[in-house]
């Protein structure tokens, strides 16, 4: 019988220990797994949202509040700006594109966004059906907001706000006449018109002091990034915010509730590193003769040693394996159940680099757990042991 053997037959000795240690195991593992997947997906769509935008200019206010609200039009904006005065700083020599945002409105809380044509372009996002809008009272829908039953020719009003329960612009309506293919962005989650369509439903289609609310800037050159935020925020009463240094900040601000999550499932995984050292060292005591007489037959100290350790880098193992799966398990099945598979390209089908660093330390934990108990069978008398028979 090889030492491999040995190990798996000793493990089905007691086949409930060995499925509780592994299932400790695995749900640690799982839990890891999970905030890898999440993390790693957060991470990616807020760095991939604000692609192509290298600053935010808008009313004065919180920083973080402004990236939120125009880029991830995750939050309420700060206000608005006149649009002559985003005008000079979009004409500025150190500004490559300026792209306008003119916001407030939402429909089914999908938000209404008044821009221009090269705002899907930022997000390589093509027309699915239909065509970009074009004249006022036109919309574009992303693939989110088509999925929840709007559809090209249906014509619909916007409500203030971002509630569903706003106040509802019924004496203007907004017709869609194209959807985007889905990007996996925030696009896909917003309803875009012109500015002027915007300003036409709040009533100043033609204003004589004209406003927007943000301006989505791509810097001409890498200086601007050093002395155009600080321009902006002295010379004017304006604000700008840098999206990578915000994005950053809430991220890490995200990290904290995340590594303390990761810090009580690597102590699920300690625990059960600390079952399989339990269940081993009374195996050891239970089945010291048959150890003993192990010796008798020719096995030698080291081949005792290893049969034991293998013991528990199998439960270990398994327990990881499991996790692991378990894990992308439940990745897949979130995203697929919440809709995010198709519109936030959430998955559970990728592999991440720390997954392998996962594994090697989870067998790890099992390899140590049992060398106490080897240890101990190693350096053990076979003749007192018999002779204590």
């Amino acid at each position: 019988m090889t030492l491999l053997a040995l190990a798996w037959a000793n493990l089905l000795r007691d086949k409930l220990a060995a499925a509780l240690n592994t299932a400790l195991m695995a749900i640690g593992i799982a839990t890891i797994v999970l905030l890898l997947l999440f993390g790693h997906h957060l991470e990616e769509r807020m760095r991939g949202d604000a692609a192509g935008i290298d600053l935010v200019i808008g009313a004065k206010g919180s920083p973080s509040q402004l990236v939120l609200s125009a880029i991830y039009h995750a939050d309420i904006p700060t206000g608005n700006i006149p649009l002559a005065e985003a005008q000079r700083w979009a004409e500025h020599p150190m500004v490559r594109t300026a792209i306008p945002q003119a916001l407030g409105d939402s429909w089914r809380g999908f938000r209404i966004v008044g821009t221009t044509t090269a705002y899907p372009a930022l997000y390589a996002a093509g027309v699915r059906e239909g065509r970009l809008w074009q004249a006022p009272g036109e919309a574009t829908i992303g693939a989110a907001v088509a999925a929840s039953g709007l559809a090209v020719d249906d014509s619909f009003s916007g409500v203030h706000g971002f509630s569903p329960e706003g106040h509802v612009h019924g004496d203007s309506r907004y017709r869609v006449v194209g959807v985007l293919a889905p990007t996996g962005t925030v696009i896909d989650r917003l309803i875009l018109t012109s500015v002027e369509s915007v300003w036409a439903v709040h009533g100043t289609a033609e204003p004589t002091d004209p406003e927007i609310t943000t301006l989505l800037i791509d810097y001409a050159t890498p200086f601007a990034a050093t002395t155009l935020p600080r321009l902006v925020n002295s010379q004017s009463q304006l604000q700008a915010a840098a999206p990578a240094v915000q994005t950053n900040r809430m991220l890490q601000l995200l990290g904290v509730g995340i590594d303390g999550v990761r810090a009580f499932a690597w102590l699920l995984v300690v625990s059960a590193g600390l079952g399989v050292f339990i269940a081993l060292y009374h195996a050891l005591e239970a089945r010291r003769y048959e150890l003993a007489l192990l010796r008798c037959l020719g096995a030698t100290r080291g081949e005792v040693l290893i049969s034991l350790v293998i013991e528990g880098v199998l439960l270990s193992l398994a327990g990881t394996l499991l996790g692991v799966f378990v894990g992308h398990l439940v990745a897949e099945l979130a995203g697929q159940w919440l809709g995010f598979a198709a519109t936030e390209g959430l998955t559970g089908w990728q592999w991440l680099p720390a997954e392998s660093w996962l594994l090697a330390y989870g067998t790890a934990i099992g390899a140590l757990a049992a060398l106490v108990p080897a240890i101990r069978a190693y350096r053990r008398d076979v003749t007192a042991v018999l002779k204590s028979a």
